[in-house]
């Protein structure tokens, strides 16, 4: 027994008692010290001496002297005072005193401190009155405990008390306090014998504890002949039936073919780590390179791949004893060329694998495999291991480490050998022996010197003199180089431990092998408890003190950690199966007695690993051992896996990490997000609004219905699976739990088939780790289950809280955020209420379901309102209601009467609850009508629909956050007349709803599996309720009861489910990616002064002469300030989701200050965001859009810091006006082009082009400012209630060098990006003006004789309060342009400071427009740029269009050309490249006044017919394209057949054909050329007529004249 004494023995041979005497075993007989220093009285230890001590020693011990103090030297041992810096020599000194005298059988009293202080201490803190010193001795004593706490089992603390004591109270009351702390740190370290070695250790390991499992090649993989795969030396085993029973690999568990069933339970066991072994002869069938199966690599890489995906790090083993047998038929590991071929195959693997996998076991357990073979041989395969492995570590330290950064190490095996007799030096010298030949033998030359260890080649050596003739053992040697090259050769310590052995002496003989060489012999205590194998019994304990043996004798110079690389235990084939409580108990202690290691010892334990993850192949036992966690049934051909209770066991020691008390762990869950609806919707019309899904979808062929979808959802779509608590929890009246209307519903026969009840149900109340399980290996995002009322409240009221049930919801909403899971929870009128079929079994079907209905209705709503005004704002969860929803079809689609029925059908079903809470507060029209009816014609004086409130349609309207919905089947319905008595529920809906016979069956008795009426019923929601984020919360299929594990059908089932709900997603846009469309103010509103509009610039700018082609203005432009409803309808008819539109700045603040607001202009965008809003489209803002009130413009307007100021009061009115309504906001339109074109080359208003080189950088920075400010006026004070985004768009071309190989061109194309995007990108979303912009500017201006930069500077304070001033990245691009560099001279302009000049590339088509053309390559080179640049942010592309010129064509192939490229490009960007793009935006929706160019050059989707004072919206060809990608979401795949997105509907006929530009006016009217030349001709000849004519009839008036 370890004893911590506080006595002074002061006599070279005397008795001494320890504190408790107890018997015999207590007594001490005490001798020494041995030496003793005269000159300072210290006792330094002297190694010569030390090592000459052994005859004294066995003369003590023969006079009975059972202890012999060990004074140790403070100042010898740690001569600067630090335990970091200790004197080696010294400490092996001493260690080798302690080992002579355990050797004899004396033990050591070590006494940590005689008199001595350290020069450096005591100069440093004087004397023990100070506490410095007493902390640094509690210091030294620790150290002293960990060097020799092995070898010692008494202590005592100091042996000079007189001397110190007599210092003073002080030195009196420090001395006692180190007394209590080193007694509690002695007995924390060394609990002690039986209770106290038992004792468990209630902690948790450190964070970042590695936990796994693990699974090894030849066990479980099978497939032995697939893929190529070579023979091992294991396939040929069971094939020559040497295994149990004749049993062999070839298929084990099938892990070949079921990497994701193996990775989806190693998630359920929340391991971090999973170790496997590769199969050498799969990656090379025959050991060698040149037979490389890259079938077999892909195995590997399809493993690993799988592996990360979930979170798993792969560590791997590269050989556990599965050798190729091509090699074996070579020698194996006897012959030395092996060494070669295994480096060989590791530097495969490392190429092959590295990348991914950073932990690598070299080898495991190699001692097994040395015992394998032949004994003579043993010790020459064990030398080639040690070879092979340090071989292969070099070539990774060599080749990979630099790049890959993993480890790489060897995972030995050892028992814990425990002296039989713990006092009899020769058992503790026989143990000793035990660990060197079996741990040693491999551990000493790879972590000590690169050689065998002086025991065990002494032991060999002194057995080859005792054997001369039999040599039971010839040990190999190691070259000088090879020791150099092997030693230091792991990053870690493997360790592989199952058991221990009692040890003691025993002559061996000339017997090979450990045993008879090592002269002694091992057995087991028969109280420890028996495993199904005969090597393994269980010692806990012993695993603790062969960590702390491995620390103090192979780890004190090389510092690496320790891998458990494993542990586990087997029961037999038959025994345990599921419920195998002793691998529970084995482990549960075994991991206790690492965590001790770790925890009270101080050894560096990093990992445990579980050995193994599933039953499998245990070579000579075959199948009749099972070590796994999860059981294998090796009868079952599918090899199904099931967890017993010890993975349970084991993934509850992870999720706690140890054994502390369970803390709250929560990891980071799906991220659960409403989308806020925009307004409050009418009522449904009667049909609705959404019987388009019926005019479009339902009128698809069978082929477009069942082509099958591929795509995918994006990444934080959230998947789940559900419960409720009756039919899964069991437990009905288990700890206080209330019956409910389930249980007493059941409890009577006849009720429920079979009689069955949920009394226990799946028993998940007391299942929990189990459910948790599955959870976790599914890897579901999010779980929806109930919660049982009666077992929170038993008797439904507050005042019976049962805190158990409380209790019970904690540890389930716990466990599922421990695993990353977002817990759902969710708290029937017509099923219990109407037909009596379900509970409570009330049969009333005329008015029970509308009044309970009713009052569910107004439950939910009080409970959201609770929540919205209680918890919302500190919790930040979503409320709603799930709503029960199967698709309708009508049973003739053309028919409108079926038409009407099926909407009444849907109306009935989900609008009885979905209308009030998500439309208007009431139910759908249609219901309400058609039972007042009903009930009139009953002779009822009221409707049976009872009636909301104001007060109550206010509470209900908008009381869910998401819409749910729980879908199964679809039905087929017919009109009829149903009839009136009794009055009925479903007698109401005048329907007859039949069963879909072409789709297949389900266990439930008219649910078939209808797949395509789910995406239909999507839509159906989407028309209906605008749009709302959907969540499907409940979806499947049930199976007859005979069907377990191979139930094919749920997977079609899901498989096609899933997969028109993709469509949904994909092709029909019930998602959130933005396609949208553009207009400016300036550009389409007109009403230039109507209604109280102030001027902008641009209404001076186009009324001066010169500035605009045509003498073309804005005055009217396209009407839209009185053309909302017909603005509205051309949107719709694009299907866009969005419209982004700008605000008239001097329409709202006619002079541009909020001294005075025009309410007829806020009235004006109002009606139109309303209008959007009922179309389902969402209004997308620009405050500024380039038409600055003039009033400001004629006091410096852009130029004069004040605007910033004027912007913010504008910015903030828009937002308090507009906010609740708009959630995406555009600051300002183009700074570039305000700032350049507008204020450097004049050719915009305000025309500004006298100082290039300096005002577009005034502009430039105060658009900044303005934006910013105007960003943190929403941030401040609209953010949290309005929850919108607000950013500014920045326009720039993409630019290439103009010769891609000369440096020159490519810096050019850079400094012109930067003086481009970079101007007002940089300084928002990386902070201030980038240093490309800055030098070139200050140099250029330097350099012109000017004091500073033309480029303001921002103060360090506007720096912060710009940067980050953005939500998403808005971006104009249209065209590309050749960049090189051109020097401009002195010139200050700003063309000169970016020095490139442009051109395009003649090869690109034109369009419309000079600047612009056709490139689209450029798009997602620029797209990818602000990633890279900008930190990926959000992308919404806010305008990307084409121009045409000249006669108008309604064929616009140039424009869907166009898009088509550019918007490939951008899909590019975002599928290739990881470019996070949100939107993208056509500009522009019609044609309009194109600034300068006035209507010349043509933009729109939609021709405007300028020639017809209506301006009518005439649809280009364009817009049929357009609308199908967005009804596409992008591009299907054309080999994949027909998409029924790419089926557009019919646009509607031009009601007047567009005027050609090419006509001329002739006599008042417009006409073609050729019909004016024709008119010309005619008027030509009526004009000779006329004249000849006229010469007639003047010749004859003279001739009768004459004859006058």
């Amino acid at each position: 027994m370890k004893e911590l004494l506080w006595v002074a023995c002061l006599y070279v041979l005397l008795g001494c008692g320890s504190l408790d005497v107890n018997g015999e075993e207590d007594f001490m007989l005490l001798a020494g010290p041995l030496t003793e220093n005269v000159a300072t009285g210290e006792h330094e230890c002297s190694l010569p001496v030390a090592a000459a001590s052994e005859p004294y020693f066995k003369v003590l011990q023969s006079r009975g002297v059972t202890h012999v103090k060990v004074p140790l030297s403070w100042t010898q041992l740690l001569p600067a005072g630090l335990p970091s810096q200790p004197q080696q020599d010294a400490v092996q000194c001493y260690k080798t005193v302690m080992k002579q005298l355990l050797k004899v059988g004396i033990q050591p009293l070590v006494i940590l401190h005689g008199s001595s202080v350290p020069d450096a201490l005591r100069s440093r803190y004087g004397g023990w009155e100070n506490q410095e010193l007493v902390k640094m001795f509690q210091q030294y004593a620790e150290f002293a405990f960990r060097e020799f706490g092995d070898l010692a089992q008494s202590w005592v603390t100091l042996s000079d008390l007189g001397s110190i004591w007599k210092n003073g109270q002080t030195t009196q009351q420090n001395i006692l306090q180190l007394s209590k702390n080193l007694y509690k740190i002695f007995h924390k370290r060394f609990p002690g014998k039986s209770a106290e070695r038992d004792t468990f250790l209630e902690q948790s390991f450190p964070s970042g504890f590695q936990w796994a499992t693990s699974a090894e090649s030849f066990k479980v993989e099978g497939g032995w002949l697939e893929g190529g795969k070579g023979e091992t030396i294991w396939d040929r085993f069971g094939h020559d039936n040497l295994a149990f029973e004749n049993q062999t690999a070839d298929l084990t568990c099938d892990s070949y073919n079921k990497v994701e069933y193996d990775v989806y339970l190693l998630r359920g066991l929340q391991v971090n780590t999973y170790q496997f072994s590769i199969s050498w002869a799969r990656i090379f069938p025959s050991g060698h390179r040149d037979s490389q199966s890259e079938t077999g690599a892909l195995y590997y890489d399809k493993l690993i791949n799988t592996l990360i995906e979930s979170g798993i790090q792969p560590v791997v083993t590269l050989y556990h004893w599965d050798l190729p047998q091509a090699l074996q038929d070579n020698g194996g590991w006897t012959n030395p060329t092996i060494v070669e071929a295994f480096k060989d195959y590791a530097d495969f693997c490392f190429s092959r694998f590295g990348d991914r996998v950073k932990t690598w076991n070299t080898f495991s357990s190699p001692w097994v495999v040395s015992h394998v073979d032949i004994m003579l041989t043993w010790y020459l395969v064990t030398h080639n291991i040690i070879k092979s492995h340090a071989e292969a570590w070099h070539v990774y330290n060599d080749n990979y480490r630099a790049t890959q950064g993993g480890k790489v190490g060897i995972a030995l095996n050892s028992d814990w050998a425990e002296p039989k007799a713990s006092t009899n030096p020769e058992d503790i010298a026989a143990a000793d022996r035990y660990l060197q030949f079996m741990l040693g033998w491999f551990a000493h030359p790879i972590f000590v010197d690169g050689d065998y260890s002086v025991a065990l080649k002494t032991q060999i050596e002194m057995k080859m003199k005792e054997c001369p003739t039999s040599q039971p053992a010839v040990l190999p040697v190691f070259t000088s180089e090879e020791k150099a090259r092997i030693k230091g050769t792991a990053d870690f310590f493997g360790l592989n431990h199952f058991t221990s052995r009692l040890v003691n002496i025993a002559k061996g003989g000339c017997t090979p092998g450990p045993v008879g060489v090592g002269d002694y012999a091992a057995s087991v205590d028969p109280s420890w408890p028996s495993t199904a194998s005969d090597w393994i019994s269980s010692a806990p304990w012993g695993l603790r003190r062969l960590l702390n043996y491995i620390s103090l004798e192979y780890l004190s110079a090389t510092k690496v950690p320790i891998y458990i690389t494993g542990n586990g235990m087997p029961t037999a084939y038959s025994t345990e199966t599921i419920n195998d409580v002793s691998r529970v108990e084995y482990l549960r202690k075994y991991i206790n007695e690492a965590l001790k290691a770790q925890a009270l010892d101080g050894v560096d334990v990093q990992r445990f690993t579980v050995q193994s993850l599933m039953d499998g192949f245990e070579g000579p036992q075959g199948y009749s051992e099972r070590f796994g966690l999860l059981y294998v049934n090796f009868e079952d051909a599918n090899r199904q896996r099931t967890p017993k209770q010890s993975a349970y066991f084991f993934s509850g020691v992870i999720e706690n990490n140890g054994f502390g008390t369970p803390t709250r762990h929560v990891k980071k869950v799906a991220e659960i997000t409403a989308t806020p609806p925009t307004s409050k919707l009418v009522a449904s019309q009667v049909p609705s609004e959404a019987k388009v899904v019926w005019d479009t979808l339902s009128r698809q062929t069978k082929f477009q219905r069942q082509v099958y979808h591929y795509g995918t959802f994006s990444e934080d779509f959230l998947w789940g699976v559900s419960s409720s608590a009756y039919q899964i929890e069991g437990g009905w009246n288990a700890d206080g739990k209330g019956p409910s209307i389930w249980d007493t519903f059941s409890q009577v026969p006849g009720n429920i088939p079979e009689n069955a009840n949920g009394n226990t149900a799946c028993d998940s109340y007391n299942r929990l780790d189990e459910d948790f399980f599955m959870l976790g290996a599914l890897k579901v995002k999010s779980y929806r289950f109930s919660l049982s009322w009666s077992r929170i409240f038993p008797d439904g009221r507050r005042s019976s809280l049962n805190q158990k049930g409380v209790d019970y919801y904690n540890r389930l909403i716990d466990g599922l955020l421990a695993r990353g899971i977002t817990p759902m929870p969710h708290t029937i009128a017509w099923a219990g209420y109407g037909t009596g079929a379900m509970q409570p079994n009330v049969n009333n079907p005329g008015s029970a379901p509308y009044v309970v209905a009713h009052n569910l209705i107004k439950a939910h709503a009080t409970a959201y309102h609770t929540y919205d005004d209680k918890y919302r704002a500190s919790q930040g969860g979503l409320v709603s209601i799930a709503l029960d929803a199967d698709w309708v079809e009508p049973s003739d689609v053309h028919d409108p009467h079926e038409i009407l029925a099926a909407d009444r059908a849907m109306q009935f079903r989900l609008g009885w609850f979905a209308h009030p809470i998500f439309k208007n507060g009431d139910y759908p029209e249609t219901m309400k009508k058609q039972i007042f009816a009903k009930s009139e014609l009953q002779g009822l004086s009221e409707s049976r629909l009872p009636s909301f409130t104001e007060e109550e349609k206010n509470l209900i309207m908008g009381a869910a956050d998401v819409f749910c919905i729980n879908h199964y089947t679809t039905k087929i319905v017919n009109h009829i007349t149903d009839r009136l008595v009794p009055p009925s529920y479903q007698s109401d809906r005048d329907i007859v709803e039949n069963e879909e016979t072409d789709s297949p069956t389900t266990a439930i008795e008219e649910q078939r599996a209808v797949a395509w009426g789910l995406r239909r019923l999507l839509n159906w929601i989407k028309k209906e309720y605008g749009d709302p984020d959907i969540y499907i919360s409940e979806n499947g299929a049930a199976l007859n009861a005979g069907i377990l594990q191979d139930d094919i059908s749920r997977v079609f089932f899901y498989k096609t489910y899933i997969d028109e709900a993709l469509k949904a997603y994909e092709l029909d846009g019930v998602k959130d990616f933005i396609w949208s469309c553009a207009t400016a103010a300036y550009q389409i509103e007109g009403g230039w002064r109507e209604d109280g509009k102030g001027l902008s610039i641009w209404d001076k700018f186009s009324h001066t002469a010169l500035k605009i082609a045509n003498f073309d203005n804005g005055d009217i432009a396209c009407d839209s300030y009185h053309k909302i409803e017909e603005d509205v309808a051309i949107l719709k008819q694009l299907k866009v989701t969005h419209y982004r539109f700008s605000i008239s700045w001097s329409r709202i603040l006619p002079d541009g200050t909020i001294n005075y607001i025009n309410d007829a202009g806020l009235n004006y965008y109002h009606r139109l965001v309303d209008a959007l809003l009922a179309a389902n489209v969402q209004p997308h803002i620009t405050l500024y859009h380039w038409d600055l009130p003039q009033a400001l413009q004629n006091v410096g307007g852009w130029e004069n810091d004040t605007i910033v100021d004027r912007f913010r009061d504008y910015a903030d009115l828009i937002f308090s006006r507009f906010g609740h309504k708009v959630k995406l906001w555009v600051t300002i339109n183009e700074p570039y082009n305000v700032a350049m074109v507008g204020h450097g080359y004049g050719v915009s208003a305000p025309g500004e082009s006298f100082r290039p080189g300096t005002l577009p950088y005034i502009v430039g920075h105060n658009l900044i400012k303005a934006h910013a400010e105007a960003w943190h006026v929403y941030n401040d004070k609209y953010r949290a209630e309005q929850k919108g985004m607000v950013s500014i768009t920045i326009n720039s071309d993409w630019s290439e060098p103009r010769n891609p190989y000369k440096q020159e061109d490519i810096d050019a194309a850079r400094r012109l990006l930067q003086f481009y995007i970079g101007w007002f990108a940089h300084p928002i979303f990386n902070g201030d003006y980038s240093d490309v912009m800055k030098t070139v500017v200050r140099e250029r201006s330097l350099a012109a004789g000017l004091s500073k930069s033309r480029l303001p500077e921002f103060t360090p304070e506007e720096i912060k309060r710009i940067k980050g001033t953005h939500d998403y990245f808005g971006f104009n691009h249209y065209t590309t342009v050749l960049a090189f560099p051109l020097d401009y001279g002195n010139l200050a302009h700003y063309d000169a400071d970016r020095g490139a000049g442009t051109i395009t590339d003649r090869t690109w088509l034109d369009s419309g427009s000079g600047w612009l053309k056709v490139a689209p390559f450029g798009f997602r080179k620029i797209l990818k740029f602000i990633k890279d640049e900008y930190g990926n942010p959000p992308i919404i592309i806010t305008e990307n269009g084409v121009s045409e010129r000249g006669p108008e064509n309604l064929n616009d192939e140039h424009r869907s050309y166009f898009y088509e490229k550019y918007i490939n490009q951008v899909l590019k960007a975002y599928m290739l490249d990881g470019v996070d793009i949100r939107g993208y935006t056509a500009w522009s929706l019609m044609d309009n006044l194109e600034w300068a160019t006035g209507f010349s050059e043509r933009f729109g989707l939609f021709y405007v017919n300028r020639s017809d004072p209506g301006l009518p919206r005439v649809p280009k060809a364009s817009v049929s394209f357009y609308s199908t990608i967005i009804s596409c979401n992008g591009f299907p795949d054309p080999e994949l057949g027909p998409h029924d997105c790419m089926s557009p509907e019919p646009e509607p006929e031009a009601t007047q054909e567009p005027v050609r530009e090419d006509s001329v006016s002739f006599l008042g009217m417009k006409l073609s050329i050729n019909e004016a030349a024709t008119g010309l001709n005619t008027t030509f000849a009526l004009l000779v007529v006329a004249v000849f004519a006229a010469i007639s009839m003047t010749t004859l008036f003279f001739v009768k004249r004459r004859k006058k």
